[in-house]
């Protein structure tokens, strides 16, 4: 019998995992608390096993048709002046770099997912699970707009802050561990550059800009903070408007491009600020609810740093948001389990953590040493760093290593599920 499924969560895990359930013919329902499609956030890229799985789903075209032509990322110093350049290898050989083939925004990318779920799975917006009780058979939940609902399982796909991930888990265990480093992102009206190149600068204390053109022909706008304190720590849940005026004012002097960019905060659109965290728990299920996507793991935006030769380390210092692939591999492994073991959701959701935890301990892997090189506090150590870095790309090192070195090989392999590759037509 087809299985009535609830995913709490619309943003890209919950989709992703909606695509394969529905073809499979499970009902299934998806909640997000926003009243609409929450089609917005910052440039993101698509990798190894995330790419993978896009092109099992049959959705590589459509993506390909929404990315970003970016070619790599330039340091420049406070007055903009090109210190060093890493350029994106589009040999299609080698080891890929700081921009890859598929960078997308991630507004576009929802609606790729949407586009693609629409019509076999039903979307509620503007509600969110109030509570919810289990028992051996269903799960009954209760939302926020009074309605109940039973459902034969339900997952969270609710992000790093889960209500879900907060309900099953003991009280005493806190899943969040802290990095010391805060993040923000908006879009500027302006154009900083008429090229192709990501800008990054360094600021003292901690400080990291960068700019990346926009398909709107404006330009986006990141910030990384390297400070940790308890009133800092607030930012994130304290108010939009204190939001933005806590990164207009440590912000408009790291470069003097500064306060035009900081100028466009009080009115974007797309404003957005958090910590970066990870998420770590020994258990992603309880019983018939099981967590998705960064509720069950979030990597944090600058993850991968543990695994990456010295020489790499400049190339993956703003190579964010790798819960896009995690989001994408997990819900492919948690699909292929389910609809494999749909009959025995607890065998489903023991392999799923089985199969899926060292992917999790790899892409967790982060080196915080190396992060306190690439954000330094003194002007010195930005000059050595600039440098440094200047003559090793002069040299051409990174790209001599790219083009010696082999193609990207993860460890951790995509599981093949033959229930899945018989849902679509591989794209070859």
């Amino acid at each position: 019998m087809p299985l009535n499924i609830l995913i709490c969560g619309g943003g890209l895990a919950g989709p992703a995992l909606a695509f394969w359930l529905a073809r499979a013919g499970h009902a299934v329902t998806i909640i997000e608390r926003f009243p609409a499609l929450r089609a917005t956030g910052a440039q993101v890229d698509l990798r190894e096993q995330g790419l993978q799985v896009v092109k099992r789903m049959g959705l590589l075209d459509i993506v390909r048709t929404k990315t970003i032509d970016e070619d790599g990322v330039a340091w420049v110093d406070y007055n903009g002046k090109v210190k060093a350049k890493l350029l994106t290898n589009k040999t299609g050989k080698g080891a890929q770099s700081y921009s890859s083939e598929y960078e997308i925004m991630r507004g576009d990318l929802v609606r790729v997912l949407y586009e693609a779920t629409k019509d076999s799975v039903t979307y509620r917006f503007g509600i969110m699970v109030e509570h919810f009780t289990q028992d051996e058979k269903s799960v009954t939940v209760t939302f926020s707009d009074g309605t109940t609902g039973q459902y034969d399982m339900l997952v969270g796909a609710d992000g790093q802050g889960s209500r879900i991930r907060k309900a099953i888990l003991p009280q005493t265990e806190d899943p969040l561990k802290h990095l010391g480093i805060f993040y923000c992102n908006w879009e500027a009206p302006i154009r900083v550059a008429d090229d192709k190149l990501g800008r990054c600068t360094l600021g003292t204390n901690g400080k990291m800009l960068w700019t990346r053109n926009s398909r709107s022909g404006g330009t986006q706008v990141g910030c990384m903070l390297r400070q940790d304190s308890d009133y800092i720590r607030s930012i994130p849940r304290a108010s939009t408007e204190l939001q933005r005026q806590f990164w207009t004012s440590n912000f408009r002097d790291v470069s003097v491009s500064g306060p035009r960019l900081t100028e466009a905060i009080p009115a974007s659109e797309y404003f957005y600020c958090q910590e970066i965290v990870q998420v770590h728990t020994d258990t992603w299920h309880k019983g018939r609810v099981v967590l998705l996507g960064d509720a069950a793991h979030c990597p944090s935006q600058i993850t991968g740093m543990g695994k990456c030769e010295w020489w790499r380390m400049t190339e993956h210092c703003a190579d964010l948001f790798p819960g896009t692939t995690s989001a994408f591999t997990s819900a492919y492994v948690l699909a292929g389990e389910i609809i494999s073991h749909p009959d025995d959701l607890n065998l489903a959701f023991r392999n799923f953590d089985k199969k899926l935890r060292p992917f999790v301990n790899e892409f967790q892997s982060i080196s915080m040493w190396a992060w306190s090189i690439i954000m330094p506090y003194s002007q010195w150590t930005i000059i050595l760093l600039h440098f440094i870095v200047g003559w090793i790309t002069y040299l051409g090192v990174p790209e001599l290593m790219r083009y010696f070195a082999k193609e990207d090989e993860p460890k951790w392999r995509l599981p093949e599920y033959s229930v899945l590759n018989e849902l679509v037509k591989h794209e070859e």
